[in-house]
């Protein structure tokens, strides 16, 4: 075996067999062919075998050739999971990563949550669960929140009746109030995959989302499973499921959309509580200017 050979099997069990995005799969196969390069990892058990001093050494040559802290707490987080499936693969009893803890981050300003860091939220979330049907799960909630601009409750509403989306989905929200709003393809395919993989049967008329025991998902428990999720990606606290609700609808006010379809889509009863997002969105621009402008 040699180590193209592992990054081959590490980038094919990242898109095919966890269903990764094409971003997350780009970065984690990054992360795992400069640890490979960087200390001479040709086969599964040499992989296996790394600890976190190894890990410790390699990060701090990172940061030496300039990568900030929130960026070294992604690789590591990229690394711990290469390891992991590297003891799987080697048939360790103690798959587990090396034990170490990322960079101190500072609390980050109040903000949006980018396409590309909702998307790693929700791959992470996966990457983290307990089981694979669990991160199924957590995934299809998060982009729905992210994708279709969802509150958590609606999400969690949702029945088994829901479970073959389509490009729109209605929405029961706040006073009954219902709406339709678009299902981009990626979350169609996380909730199947969510639907294959749950071991609970999902009739119609039942929660669609379920816990651990079979019983209905609690926010909490999605709460919990993002705030991991964030710490591990170096996202600030703001980072939360009800953020990427925000994050909806300030880049869709960014590309163009008017406050009386975001209303819409976002179910507010009233344009005054939709046009909170002008404010955000003009925040957003300020400070890319201040940074851009050379006097700024």
């Amino acid at each position: 075996m040699s180590a193209g050979e592992i990054i081959a099997a590490w980038r094919a069990h990242l898109a095919d067999n966890r269903r990764r995005s094409p971003h997350t799969v780009r970065a984690y196969v990054a992360a795992a062919e400069r640890l490979c390069a960087a200390h001479g990892l040709e086969d599964w058990d040499a992989a296996a075998r790394t600890e976190a001093h190894a890990l410790r050494s390699f990060l701090a040559a990172r940061r030496a050739e300039g990568l900030g802290n929130a960026s070294t707490a992604r690789e590591l987080s990229a690394l711990k999971a290469f390891i992991a499936f590297a003891r799987e693969q080697s048939g360790d009893p103690d798959p587990a990563a090396p034990r170490l803890r990322g960079p101190r981050l500072k609390k980050g300003l109040p903000r949006p949550v980018t396409p590309d860091e909702a998307v790693n939220l929700a791959d992470m979330i996966d990457t983290a669960a307990t089981a694979d049907w669990i991160g199924a799960r957590d995934r299809a909630v998060l982009l729905l929140l992210y994708g279709s601009g969802l509150r958590i409750a609606e999400a969690l509403a949702l029945s088994g009746r829901d479970a073959a989306l389509g490009e729109v989905l209605q929405v029961t929200g706040k006073g009954g109030k219902q709406r339709i709003v678009p299902v981009l393809p990626i979350t169609r395919a996380a909730l199947a995959e969510y639907v294959r993989l749950c071991p609970w049967p999902l009739p119609a008329g039942e929660p669609l989302f379920r816990g651990a025991k079979g019983g209905p998902l609690s926010p909490g428990m999605v709460q919990r499973a993002m705030a991991q999720a964030r710490r591990a990606l170096g996202l600030p606290d703001t980072a939360t499921p009800h953020a990427l609700r925000h994050s909806f609808a300030t880049h869709l006010l960014s590309a163009g959309a008017d406050l009386r379809s975001l209303q819409e889509l976002l179910g507010h009863a009233s344009l005054g509580s939709t046009q909170i997002y002008t404010r955000v969105d003009a925040a957003s621009l300020l400070e890319n200017y201040r940074k851009a402008h050379p006097r700024g």
